[in-house]
C-alpha cells in the first residue's frame, strides 16, 4: 500500500505541530512522530479499523485528542484528515472521493 495525505491533511499536521510546539518546545516534533507513528499499521493492515458510517476508516492518535481519517483507494491509503476530536467533526467529510 501507498500512503498519501491530501493537502488539507498535511496542513492539519502542521497547524497542530505549530500550536503544540507554541506550548512546549519539542512538542510540535513529538505530534508529527506520533502521527507518523500511528500511519505505519495504517498502511500494513488498512483494514483494522473499522469503517465508519460507510464513509472512512479511523485510527485514533494515542497521547493526542486527534485522529486519523483515511479512505482506501486501490492501492493507496489516503489520509484525508488529520482532525481534533471535538471541533468540527464533519468538516473533512467533503473531502471523500
Amino acid at each position: 500500500m501507498v500512503l498519501e495525505f491530501l493537502p488539507q491533511a498535511s496542513d492539519e499536521v502542521a497547524e497542530a505541530a505549530s500550536y503544540y510546539d507554541a506550548r512546549e518546545k519539542g512538542l510540535g516534533v513529538r505530534f508529527r512522530l506520533e502521527v507518523e507513528s500511528a500511519c505505519n499499521p495504517i498502511v500494513l493492515d488498512p483494514l483494522l479499523w473499522r469503517e465508519r458510517h460507510g464513509i472512512c476508516r479511523r485510527a485514533n492518535l494515542p497521547g493526542y485528542p486527534y485522529y486519523i481519517a483515511y479512505f482506501i483507494r486501490g492501492e493507496r491509503v489516503l489520509i484525508a484528515a488529520v482532525a481534533h476530536v471535538s471541533r468540527h467533526p464533519d468538516h473533512w467529510k467533503k473531502r471523500a472521493l
